[in-house]
């Protein structure tokens, strides 16, 4: 789990299966709520809660684990059940630094 950026990045909807594919992780702010998008091992997929911790410090589950990119960018997750790529253009991207 890194650290979230001060600076927001610029990316397109088209760029961000690339960018989580090379960078494994990129946090999502979107309606006041702030989530960690990851894998797992470079093999599963998942929405992570910043709000919520678990025993050992790290960010609780908010979605499924699926081990495809494409289908975690469409999973519905939340409260609202929508997925990253509905959400998309409501939401600001920043990196997760080391």
């Amino acid at each position: 789990m890194g650290a979230k950026a001060e600076e927001k990045l610029e990316i397109s909807h088209d760029e961000l299966k690339t960018y989580l594919h090379a960078n494994h992780s990129v946090y999502m702010d979107v309606d006041g709520a702030s989530y960690y998008l990851t894998d797992v091992n470079d093999r599963y997929w998942r929405v992570q809660d910043t709000t919520k911790l678990n025993e050992k410090g790290h960010y609780v589950d908010c979605s499924e684990l699926v081990p495809m990119l494409s289908e975690f960018l469409d999973l519905p997750f939340g409260e609202a059940g929508k997925s990253v790529n509905e959400l998309f253009d409501e939401a600001t991207f920043y990196a997760s630094v080391k």
